[in-house]
């Protein structure tokens, strides 16, 4: 293999689409050495066939707002591989959703998803509907005229969708009823991301950002460190971060930043239980102003607009909003305040020039694809309990999911061991589900 050669034909075939490219790039320079041990690999085209979505399906959605207004948004669909089990992946609801971010988040779901043990194939979907600012009727509409199109290309055990970027309990319910509406299937198995009182799971909503501080408790522990007593920082305002924070606190972490699309909230004593609840009850309204914080909570929170969280000295970050959101320049800002671990909790979380600084300069670090497959290992977990119809308490679910985001540990650590002793996490969670994924598709044959 070949990566400059493969990476010049799909930028001839898929021009300006960065996000996908990127993400096959970075997977690409990680798997070369060991692609090229495996001549039966190269003979059945397995990374020709990988680097491609299984298929695409983009919709139009039209729905009525509360002005009683038509409006239209486009709505996606990318299976991108199927070889361990059927598509699972998240619908993401923003603005700036497009092709190329959906099939970067399909391709990177196919690793993360054969990272967990567990029999699910990649994919992911969403739409440019920006939720921020919407009625919760209007969701409502939105979400139901979604559905009247996804329907076609979904079901239990062919396509299981979740929520992400923008998508929660509410909207999954509201898609999840209009599903059942109109295939007149009540099967609780077609969605995860569910309440608890229609077929979801303990921990989901939360799953993310435990699953993130159980691996990174893990990574600490390989390192000879520990989270106890250590100063976080955090990106994002919504489930992840909420998830993250919940979980970093209880296990003796103390997040002391947290930032949004309007700055940074700087909190020198320690995020509080009531600051917590308050993140889920701004999530809950779609608000994701930082600064709302602050006023909520003056004295023990400072907001400083425009700025990041990388802004404030921590010994740990954890991007956890979108995708490329730390940059080179906050890696050094970091470090230059002492940071000396970062863990991406969002998908694809810091650009390659962050990732190789962290890297060049003795930074922990550790990829989305193996940090934040909690997520989706629980909404596995929750496909489980869905098609035995049974419940499992919470107790025995965490349970799992620790072992779960150990064993992922564990896969990064065998295949990223390098010869000084030192783990690169990047290519041990790309070589490990890499591996899984290409066995499968070879013992499958070219279909």
């Amino acid at each position: 293999m070949e990566v400059v050669k493969i990476m010049k034909t799909l930028e001839q075939k898929h021009p300006g689409e960065a996000e996908y490219l990127q993400a096959v790039q970075e997977v690409l320079e990680s798997i070369e050495e060991v692609y090229n041990q495996h001549p039966e690999y190269e003979k059945a085209k397995i990374i020709e066939r990988m680097v491609e979505p299984e298929r695409i399906f983009t919709f139009r959605v039209t729905w009525i707002d509360d002005k009683g207004e038509v409006q239209t948004n486009l709505g996606y669909r990318v299976q991108f591989n199927s070889a361990i089990g059927p598509y699972k992946g998240g619908l993401r609801f923003h603005k700036a959703v497009t092709p190329s971010m959906l099939k970067f988040l399909g391709f990177e779901q196919t690793f993360k998803n054969a990272l967990t043990t567990l029999p699910m194939g990649g994919g992911k979907g969403g739409s440019d509907f920006d939720p921020v600012g919407k009625s919760d009727a209007e969701i409502m509409r939105f979400c139901q005229a979604f559905m009247l199109e996804l329907r076609h290309n979904i079901g239990p055990d062919q396509d299981i969708p979740a929520g992400d970027v923008g998508v929660g309990g509410r909207e999954i319910g509201y898609m999840n009823g209009m599903y059942q509406k109109l295939t007149r299937q009540y099967h609780t198995g077609v969605l995860t991301g569910k309440g608890l009182t229609w077929g979801g799971s303990f921990f989901r909503p939360e799953a993310t950002g435990y699953g993130a501080l159980y691996f990174t408790e893990h990574l600490l522990k390989k390192a000879g460190k520990d989270i106890k007593g250590k100063k976080i920082a955090l990106s994002g305002f919504g489930n992840v971060a909420w998830g993250a924070a919940k979980k970093a606190t209880e296990l003796g972490g103390k997040v002391v930043a947290i930032s949004g699309p309007d700055g940074v909230c700087e909190i020198p004593e320690g995020i509080t239980p009531e600051m917590i609840d308050y993140m889920l009850e701004m999530r809950s309204s779609n608000r994701n102003k930082v600064e709302d914080m602050a006023t909520k909570f003056p004295g023990k929170a400072k907001f400083i607009a425009g700025k990041k969280a990388w802004s404030i000295p921590v010994d740990i970050a954890l991007p956890c909003a979108f995708q490329n959101e730390l940059s080179e320049d906050d890696a050094k800002e970091l470090k230059a305040n002492g940071c000396w671990c970062c863990c991406e909790v969002s998908n694809m979380g810091c650009q390659p020039g962050a990732i190789h600084f962290f890297q060049k300069n003795g930074i922990l670090f550790a990829p989305g694809k193996a940090v934040n497959a909690g997520g989706v290992a629980t909404s596995g977990l929750e496909m489980t309990q869905n098609a035995a119809h049974l419940n499992w308490a919470p107790a025995e679910v965490d349970a799992k999911l620790h072992w779960i985001m150990e064993s992922i540990h564990e896969q990064c650590v065998k295949f990223g061991t390098q010869k000084d002793g030192s783990v690169d996490y990047v290519k041990g969670a790309n070589i490990a589900g890499f591996m899984k994924v290409a066995q499968a598709m070879l013992e499958q044959g070219v279909i």
